[in-house]
């Protein structure tokens, strides 16, 4: 009976249909979609330049009273 039904099949007949093709094009779109929303919130990123991010960074640690720099000895001022 297998053997009946294998032989039965002709394997050049078998395709993905409509059902595979539909589950493709549904994740095509949802990947252009997800990238599409990803673009959007990477442009929304505010990026300092380097400059500001420097002074940023040396002011910020002595105002807010953050840990002490590894590379001073603590009686020894910061950068």
């Amino acid at each position: 009976m297998k053997w009946a039904v294998l032989r039965a099949v002709d394997e050049s007949a078998v395709t993905p249909g409509v059902l595979g093709f539909l589950v493709v094009a549904l994740l095509g779109v949802a990947t252009y979609l997800l990238i599409r929303s990803m673009n959007r919130q990477i442009r929304r990123i505010d990026v300092p330049d380097d400059h500001d991010r420097d002074d940023d960074h040396d002011h910020g640690k002595r105002d807010a009273g953050g840990p002490p720099d590894a590379n001073h000895a603590p009686g020894e001022p910061g950068r």
